[in-house]
């Protein structure tokens, strides 16, 4: 799970009359489970039909002031609230008070006729542990027998009452003094002291608000202590650690703790910037991005990107798309995710290629262009140049991973963090802007490793909505959502797309700014692109040229087409280069035939060309002497012949093929099966024999053997049959149970014969397998062989075996 920024710390310790309200709150609400994590409280406060939708987008402040009123009886007084944050300042009172008129306005808290504060139900609902307390004392010990309840109480040196219920109410009575706590603990070993202050927040490193998991059944350090005197409770019904109940915390903190309280963003390192210089800064990223972004859907649209059998783009492809549009791996990864978010990339069987949205979107100027991508990127459910997970494994692009509410968040509280920047200044460091963000979006996913944040900033400056720590024009728009002021900012940043290009002597075009669809796809059929950034550069070669020779252009549609786009005229290597280059296309050519007919005769092969019953064969003639057909050979030497010519037949080197006529022969006698000469009294061996002298065409065979009556095949030993023939088939029989009365006497001729044999065997992980076993020694209910496949001794399961075939038959 990622990690996120928590909503508060915990409440350090009470005094008494604290902690009877905080106690007396948790008591009378009921509540879900705990949520374990951030993201499972933003999800929870997100499902359909709750009044705290709005939750996610709240800063930090009101996030400690809800969590702090739900530790609180209901209905609350500000004074009470006021006391457990410690706002006793003037200027901590406005601006909790600010805090409470925020929250109102998003009908999460508002005041009741007689001022009380209350709290809307399912917000009270997202904790079930406010300010980290655990259940109470009566609570955790429900479950716990009456004879461990009189164990705690001597160890704290209680005499026990007689009845279960006055054991335990000796106990919570003993744990509701704060005092009587602290007595008992600081007489504690040192590893349990270490361990309940821990567990209590009272600790220098303070507690976690979340457990990521749990350490496990077995006891901490120094925990056995705290079980035996009820500081800690070890839930039967609950896999983890001991649970600590809300009197021993509380008493734990101290009087003088109070649950936190930040109304104040953390403080930045701000530096004075112009407007000019974030507009400079910002057009130069913008320009530089939709170049990239064009270059690399025109990577898309000429080869389709392949996906993985898992779903989404990999590694490899990814690289190969960054190396055909010269653009870096995030350029790459954010361009892919935003056009599909926008609907000019789709799903396509195993690729994705681009829609019919892309072509008409190639066709825009370049602000416009950008303006679609930008739009898709605020919207993003995901961060699209995370390019590795909390282990540092490889993420594919456009994987269809779950909507991270999360990621969006993240870049909500980015534009609104940049955005409330003093007018004229900028953070000295992209990256300070972190912990700002936290501020502003604390559920909001970080970046899995790395500075907060990191991953989110570096594609606002990427998309130039971020510019010298602060928040460009377009960014400004961007976080309003007008759509109609983000294209004009847009036109005003980005330059127009370029429609020509200066051509040099070093057989290069170098295009500044963003070339139109035109001039790319010109440059990219006659040249190979070597950069694509601010300014684009394609060199000319001898195999660039001769691909668009290939194309079907001629010379002179390419010098005339490249004229129109230069700023100037051709430079004359580029013409030499053209013209020489088309000098010798096409000088060898390569044409598909079936066979090739050649003589000495020039007269006979024009002849045997132009004869009309001969067209079938579709000859050609490619020299006096030679003709090519697209007939197979066979074919055209038939037709030949057929026609009166006398052809002769070559071989692939060349010398004449004799062709040889085998005489007929009639198959060998089909042997009688095995037994059935005994039962028919030797009457099947002379008829066979009778019958072998006739041979019979498969035709005839296949016609008598379907005239045929059905028969019933011989009934096995254990259907009623005639007994087993040996002991062996009679072992293997009752063992191997799947095989046929068939497979059991091949199976038991090859163990008495010590033959090979191939078997189908079904392993216990279900694979199915052909094995050739030979060296069998019959083991009921195994068989031990030797086994050609793993070329190793292996014993075999005779259930497992599916099928037996002759070993020859392999």
């Amino acid at each position: 799970m990622k990690s996120r920024s928590t909503l508060a710390t915990w409440l350090g310790g009470l005094d008494g009359r604290r902690l009877a309200r905080v106690l007396e709150a948790r008591r009378d609400a009921a509540s879900p489970p705990e949520p374990r994590s951030m993201g499972e409280l933003a999800d929870r406060l997100q499902r359909p039909g709750s009044v705290a939708l709005a939750l996610p987008r709240l800063a930090l402040p009101h996030l400690q002031v809800a969590e702090a009123l739900a530790a609180l009886p209901t209905p609350a007084s500000r004074d009470d609230l006021a006391e457990l944050l410690g706002a006793a300042e003037d200027g901590t009172t406005r601006d909790l008070e600010a805090v409470l008129e925020a929250l109102a306005h998003q009908a999460l808290v508002w005041p009741d006729g007689a001022g009380k504060l209350r709290m809307a139900g399912p917000l009270r609902q997202a904790w079930d542990a406010p300010l980290g307390l655990d259940g109470d004392l009566e609570e955790l010990l429900s479950g716990t027998t009456s004879d461990e309840l009189r164990a705690m109480l001597t160890a704290l040196g209680i005499k026990p009452p007689g009845s279960k219920a006055q054991r335990l109410a000796a106990l919570v009575e003993h744990h509701s003094d704060p005092e009587r706590i602290l007595a008992v603990v600081a007489k504690a070993p040192a590893a349990t002291r270490k361990l309940l202050e821990g567990r209590a927040g009272a600790g220098p490193a303070g507690p976690a608000r979340f457990m990521f998991g749990s350490t496990g059944p077995d006891p901490e350090p120094g925990s056995r202590w705290a079980l035996e005197r009820g500081f800690l409770v070890q839930d039967r019904h609950r896999y983890g650690p001991a649970r600590m109940p809300a009197e021993v915390a509380l008493a734990l903190r101290g009087p003088g703790w109070h649950a936190p309280f930040q109304p104040v963003p953390p403080p930045m390192g701000l530096a004075p910037v112009t407007p000019r210089e974030v507009d400079r800064e910002a057009s130069a990223a913008a320009a530089a991005f939709a170049a990239g972004a064009a270059s690399v859907l025109s990577a898309c649209s000429k080869t389709a990107s392949a996906r993985l059998k898992s779903g989404g783009i990999g590694a490899r492809e990814l690289a190969r798309i960054g190396k055909a549009a010269q653009a870096d791996d995030a350029v790459v990864r954010l361009t892919l995710e935003t056009a599909h978010a926008a609907g000019l990339l789709a799903r396509d069987g195993d690729h994705v290629a681009p829609t019919e949205a892309y072509d008409a979107w190639a066709e825009q100027e370049p602000p416009e262009q950008f303006a679609v991508l930008l739009q898709a990127w605020r919207t993003l459910p995901l961060t699209p140049t995370q390019a590795r997970d909390e282990d540092n494994k490889a993420l594919p692009a456009l994987a269809g991973a779950p909507p991270c509410s999360g990621c969006l968040q993240a870049r909500h509280g980015l534009l609104d963090a940049a955005a409330r920047l003093p007018a004229g200044q900028g953070v000295r460091v992209a990256s300070a802007l972190g912990p700002l963000i936290a501020w502003y979006r604390p559920l909001a996913d970080s970046s899995p490793d790395g500075p907060p944040f990191a991953t989110v900033i570096r594609e606002a400056e990427l998309l130039g909505v971020l510019a010298r720590g602060a928040l460009s024009a377009i960014g400004i728009h961007l976080r309003t959502g007008d759509a109609e002021g983000l294209g004009v900012e847009c036109r005003r940043l980005l330059p127009p797309a370029t429609s020509t290009a200066r051509i040099g002597a070093d057989l290069t075009a170098v295009i500044t700014g963003t070339p139109s669809a035109r001039l790319a796809f010109l440059l990219d059929s006659v040249a190979d692109r070597e950069s694509s950034s601010t300014a684009s550069v394609w060199r000319f070669s001898v195999g660039s040229v001769r691909r668009a020779l290939d194309a079907g252009r001629t010379p002179e549609d390419i010098a005339a087409d490249l004229a129109a786009v230069a700023a100037g005229p051709l430079p004359q290597p580029l013409s030499y280069l053209i013209t020489d280059t088309a000098r010798g296309h096409g000088r060898v050519r390569l044409t598909p035939a079936s066979c090739v007919l050649h003589g000495d005769e020039p007269a006979l092969l024009a002849e045997i060309a132009a004869h009309r019953k001969l067209a079938k064969l579709g000859l050609r003639q490619l020299a006096p002497t030679v003709l090519i057909s697209r007939s197979p050979l066979d074919t055209t030497l038939d037709a030949l012949r057929a026609e009166g010519y006398a052809p002769v037949a070559e071989t692939t080197e060349g010398t004449v093929r004799i062709a040889k006529a085998r005489p007929r022969r009639a198959a060998a006698a089909v042997p009688a099966p095995r037994g059935s000469r005994a039962r028919d009294g030797g009457r099947s061996t002379a008829t066979s024999t009778a019958k072998g002298s006739t041979a019979l065409d498969p035709i005839t065979l296949a016609t008598r053997l379907l005239a045929a009556p059905v028969t019933a095949p011989e009934p096995a030993p254990f259907d009623g049959g005639a007994p087993f023939a040996t002991d062996t088939e009679e072992i293997v029989a009752g063992w191997a149970k799947r095989l046929p009365y068939s497979d059991v006497r091949q199976l038991a001729h090859a163990i008495d014969t010590s033959q090979a044999i191939t078997v189908e065997y079904v392993a216990t992980s279900g694979n199915r397998t052909v094995r050739t076993l030979s060296r069998l020694n019959l083991d009921p209910p195994y068989l031990e062989a030797w086994c050609h496949l793993r070329d190793a001794e292996r014993i075999f399961t005779l259930s497992r075996i599916h099928g037996v075939m002759s070993a020859a038959s392999e």
